[in-house]
């Protein structure tokens, strides 16, 4: 087997909006990553639905939208 080819496998923390952290390895990320939803948070594991704020999102789209026509 080849010397130095191999990337540097870093330990990592991936920290959730919820509060959540998972530690972890990865080659790319660095030592503290943040993630929007994670298991212990997520619908399909939590069996619960959780609305998200969506800041306007839907009345920002039907107004740029309903402009062109």
């Amino acid at each position: 087997m080849k010397k130095d080819i191999h990337p540097k496998v870093n330990n990592v923390v991936f920290k959730c909006a919820c509060g959540a952290e998972i530690p972890s390895t990865s080659t790319v990320a660095p030592e503290k990553a943040v993630v929007a939803i994670c298991s212990s948070c997520h619908p399909f594991f939590t069996g619960k639905q959780k609305f998200i704020d969506t800041a306007g999102r839907v009345e920002k789209f039907m107004k740029k939208y309903n402009k062109a026509k």
